[in-house]
């Protein structure tokens, strides 16, 4: 049984059962609840609170085989011998299960979350990256994590470039505060904050970042097996904003555009060995985030920005190329935020009208396919932009759907 709680790297962070999410993630929840039926295999059961669903679903099945179950958390005791699969484990999930009548044996114990949070911890990242950069010289970026913020502000007193500061444990794209030029009594309360918090704070130089990429694995009894490539966007602050959908050897074409292949496939081959090592107790998917920069001796690739212990976006869309687009197509997958009643509605209204929905064997041809409920107050709209020719889709400053 699936469910999509994306609030769950806040709450991993937050080590504690009580966690209380905010209402922006609460708002995401619910909104794109439904997510899973596009990444969970045939015939699972979701995990879903929401009732008002019925005609998005039947409008999906007018298209596609897609028949799940729908299971609100007060059955969940009936379904004994189903495994339950988050987008990520919690100590609060946790809680809310047990709390809802799932016995604790089907559940990952307190002592297995905690090694996730550690596991989850930016300290990897850093140690990956020194680890990675002594192998190719292509292989490009500093990262340092400081326990003490005197070391940590003497660091940054001699940085000749603007920073960003990062909290070892946070969701995806958050927890990061920038700093432009000299940082200030403000950021500085933050970096102690931080540290008394979480024990440190890591410390990175602003790239100049030309694409966001990764690596995605799988992770079970000890071993990694590589899932896939994810070509994304993130917004200027770093928060996620979309994928491309394109297949796996198209992004190999997208990628050797900046460096040569086999440095991304030496890059595949090292991290599925690397991940193993770090990760032994693991089972899951692993998303390994990545950058090509600009530098003044060309193009050079950041190979571990962050690693992401969870489901995520990435594999999502992966999943969903593979599985629901024609061979040939291509688009890009996108999360859309609103703020006023109404706005998500009329927006899906009009791609709808300008992108018709074509299908073909229950392959996607072209066309926009909102991919969760949208009603009058929906605030996140989670929906896909397929097209012919993927040429187009090759990011650049010049020229992109998102």
């Amino acid at each position: 049984m699936y469910l999509f709680n994306p609030d769950t790297d806040l709450a991993l962070a937050h080590s504690h059962p009580h966690y209380t999410p905010p209402t922006s993630a609460l708002d995401m929840a619910r909104d794109l609840a439904l997510l899973p039926i596009w990444y969970a295999p045939e015939g699972e059961s979701i995990i879903l609170e929401r009732t008002d669903i019925q005609s998005f679903i039947q409008k999906v099945q007018q298209y596609f085989t897609v028949e799940p179950a729908f299971v609100p958390f007060s059955e969940l005791p009936v379904y004994r011998e189903e495994q339950i699969i988050p987008w990520g484990w919690n100590l609060a999930l946790r809680k809310k299960l047990i709390e809802a009548g799932v016995a604790e044996p089907r559940l990952p114990s307190v002592a297995d979350i905690e090694r996730l949070k550690m596991y989850s911890d930016r300290q990897y990242a850093v140690k990956m990256l020194r680890e990675l950069k002594a192998v190719n010289p292509l292989f490009y970026g500093q990262s340092d994590y400081f326990t003490h913020p005197e070391e940590a502000f003497t660091y940054l007193s001699m940085q000749k470039s603007d920073s960003v500061l990062k909290k070892p444990n946070s969701g995806s794209g958050k927890g990061l505060v920038w700093i432009k030029g000299k940082i200030t009594d403000k950021q500085m309360d933050w970096c102690r904050r931080v540290i008394r918090q979480q024990g440190g704070v890591v410390v990175e130089p602003v790239l100049d970042k030309v694409l966001d990429f990764a690596f995605e694995y799988r992770m079970s009894g000890g071993d990694a097996s590589f899932a896939g490539y994810s070509l994304f966007r993130t917004t200027a602050s770093g928060a996620y904003e979309g994928n491309y959908l394109l297949a796996d050897e198209k992004i190999e074409t997208v990628l050797a555009a900046y460096a040569p292949l086999e440095d991304f496939l030496i890059l595949r081959a090292l991290l599925t060995r690397k991940l193993a090592e770090y990760f032994p107790r693991y089972n899951g998917y692993i998303g390994v985030d990545m950058m090509i920069c600009r530098t003044r001796h060309g193009f050079r690739i950041q190979p571990c920005v962050e690693i992401n212990m969870r489901m995520n976006m990435g594999v999502l869309a992966r999943g969903f190329y593979d599985r629901f687009l024609q061979k040939n197509a291509s688009g890009v997958f996108k999360i859309d935020y609103f703020k006023r009643p109404g706005d998500a509605l009329a927006h899906a209204g009009e791609l709808e009208r300008k992108y018709s929905l074509r299908v073909e064997r229950r392959k996607i041809v072209s066309g926009c396919l909102p991919m969760t409920p949208v009603t009058e107050e929906t605030k996140y709209m989670a929906y896909a932009l397929i097209f012919q020719e993927y040429e187009s889709l090759i990011p650049s400053h010049s020229m992109s759907p998102f």
